[in-house]
């Protein structure tokens, strides 16, 4: 930590015009808030839901978004990025428009993440992937990168170092009621589910996100997150997700996949940003990749662990200045 770098930049919010920031990228045209239109993948129980930013005649960055938030999250810094290059930001299964999983399966969110990726990969053939991810998304980027060490060109991911760890003891006691929650929202009926206002559907976001996110960034988290009915608002995504203990990892598993990357990687962690259950493990993983990575970059930036939605100006400098440094 004593030699991150620690940024301060700020940069206003500007449409398809030029920036100006303190690493020294000037004068570069960014894609601007109204160059994304709804984009939309087959899958084979049904859809996965984005938006396209920028030129559909190249290959975008693949962006992944945190669990249970859906791509609206890259809303505010995705028109900060230079308008060279293209985002697809994608709702995970589950989360924002995105088709749900079929009654009995099971969301196994990080391994299903990791497949989801290479699904897409295969169906457009991309080529030197570049991947973006927060928190959950990027933890699924990690490990992709770590199974397609070859493929992908470079990975950013913000607030997150890799997938999220438990010790094993934990995760061999919750086994059991996280099935028995799991099975218990499948066969909630929607009558069942709680309804609320617009404003009563903000406020308990707001309240849930525990300060990581202002009342404006839920707003945008939510023309995607709830959906209308004749009473009012509920979550549009699957209650299945609230069981996320199944299929995590332990620390040393996800070392050995850290160890597996090859490609350039931009880590940006918010300050305080969030609070992890092991401390050091996220200065591990980075240490990590420093000995077996192309190139790492770790910056430490002033926010909360949405700083990307709630500070996009803090952060898009960095990532700008990652992808012009080829």
């Amino acid at each position: 930590m004593a030699q991150a770098q620690v940024a301060t930049t700020i940069m206003s919010l500007q449409d398809a015009t030029t920036t100006k920031t303190a690493n020294g990228v000037s004068n570069m045209a960014t894609l601007g808030e109204n160059s994304w239109e709804e984009f939309s993948i087959d899958v084979p129980w049904g859809t996965v839901e984005g938006k396209w930013w920028g030129s559909r005649n190249r290959q975008p960055i693949l962006a992944l978004h945190g669990w249970q938030d859906n791509c609206g999250s890259f809303d505010r810094l995705c028109p900060l990025l230079p308008a060279d290059y293209s985002v697809l930001a994608i709702d995970l299964p589950g989360h924002g428009h995105s088709s749900h999983y079929p009654q009995g399966m099971q969301y196994f969110i990080f391994w299903d993440g990791i497949s989801l990726i290479r699904r897409i990969v295969r169906k457009y053939n991309w080529k030197n992937v570049i991947l973006l991810g927060h928190s959950l998304g990027g933890a699924l980027t990690f490990m992709y990168a770590a199974s397609f060490p070859d493929e992908v060109s470079k990975l950013i991911n913000i607030d997150i170092a890799g997938p999220t760890v438990r010790g094993v003891k934990r995760m061999a006691e919750g086994t059991g009621k996280a099935l028995d929650k799991f099975l218990d929202y499948e066969t909630l009926p929607v009558s069942k589910q709680p309804c609320y206002s617009y404003e009563e559907m903000i406020k308990l976001v707001l309240d849930a996100y525990g300060g990581s996110v202002d009342e404006n960034a839920v707003k945008v988290l939510m023309e995607r997150g709830m959906k209308a009915n004749h009473s009012g608002f509920l979550f549009a995504r699957d209650l299945r997700l609230k069981v996320s203990l199944l299929g995590l990892f332990t620390a040393e598993q996800t070392l050995a996949y850290a160890r597996q990357i090859r490609c350039k990687v931009l880590n940006i962690r918010g300050v305080p940003g969030m609070e992890f259950e092991s401390g050091d493990f996220y200065s591990k993983v980075i240490a990590t990749l420093k000995e077996c990575a192309g190139h790492v970059v770790y910056v430490e930036v002033p926010g909360t662990h949405h700083l990307h939605l709630v500070t996009p100006e803090r952060v898009a400098p960095h990532i700008t200045q990652f992808l012009v440094n080829k």
